[in-house]
């Protein structure tokens, strides 16, 4: 007899259902339920995300395609939009919050001890970046990105020990990148590496006198002038290796002075060379 596991089912038993179970009750989520159990609701609110299912239908359709697999995580029947969308509206978010911090701690733990085999960088290597989430106007009328359409945006750290994220925070989709990049602070000797949208040349000056190592790309737009010109490596993928000093900062003299290094990146869908630019203050 053949078993099969899928993807699904794999992801899903990283929460624990005793756990869980304990969880619900310490929120008292099905109170007054007539048969819906929480943890149906949350493997539909998982199938959402990860099946990019945005409408009760999909989600509901989708889960009664799967109905003999969904018997293997202690599903019975899939739920219907109806139910679904009163249990949404009326059960405590608290209890996903509980069940996010609980996972968060025990994964971050197993994070570390695989990272401390596999992963090996000299410094603490950390990730920023900001994504658009889509959300429906009628619903979040707080988060109007244009005319008939809303979003919010996802701010996040990302720390490389684990890929797990160790600074998360969401705003309206209009919010520019910087504004929340500003508030960011990082131990000495840390390298964090961004895009050019987060990027603010007074705050690049600002973290790096204080011992921190920010890497981005060079927005088209910056005026720069070439103080020094680097060797190049032969036979690498490296064109240009400068150090630059930044109009916008160059009062602050030697301590504004920064790397900047071109590659050709030949796997770029344009299908040719591609310049990139990075920013490595000194």
């Amino acid at each position: 007899m053949n078993r099969v596991c899928s993807i699904f089912a794999q992801m899903m038993s990283r929460a624990s259902r005793m756990e869980f179970e304990a969880l619900v009750k310490a929120h008292p989520a099905e109170r007054h339920a007539r048969g819906f159990a929480c943890w149906t609701q949350f493997l539909a609110r998982m199938f959402c995300q990860l099946g990019q299912a945005p409408s009760l239908a999909e989600i509901t359709g989708g889960l009664a395609a799967s109905e003999g697999k969904l018997r293997h995580l202690g599903v019975e029947a899939p739920p219907k939009k109806s139910t679904l969308a009163y249990a949404i509206e009326h059960r405590p978010w608290q209890l996903y919050q509980s069940l996010f911090e609980r996972l968060y701690r025990r994964l971050s733990a197993e994070a570390q001890q695989r990272s401390k085999q596999k992963f090996r960088f000299k410094n603490k290597l950390l990730s920023v970046d900001a994504t658009l989430v889509p959300v429906s106007l009628s619903a979040f009328d707080w988060a109007r990105y244009r005319r008939t359409k809303a979003a919010a945006k996802l701010h996040l750290v990302l720390d490389h020990d684990g890929c797990l994220p160790r600074f998360a925070v969401v705003t309206e989709g209009k919010t520019h990148e910087t504004r929340v990049t500003r508030q960011l602070d990082f131990e000495p000797g840390t390298m964090v590496v961004m895009d050019r949208g987060s990027a603010d040349a007074n705050w690049f000056l600002e973290r790096s006198q204080r011992g921190v190592r920010l890497v981005t790309r060079l927005k088209d737009s910056a005026e720069h002038g070439i103080v020094e010109n680097r060797p190049v490596p032969a036979n690498s993928e490296v064109i240009r290796d400068e150090v630059i000093l930044r109009s916008r900062i160059q009062e602050a003299g030697p301590a504004a002075l920064m790397r900047r290094i071109r590659v050709s990146d030949q796997s770029s869908q344009t299908g040719g060379p591609d310049d990139c630019g990075g920013l490595d203050p000194r």
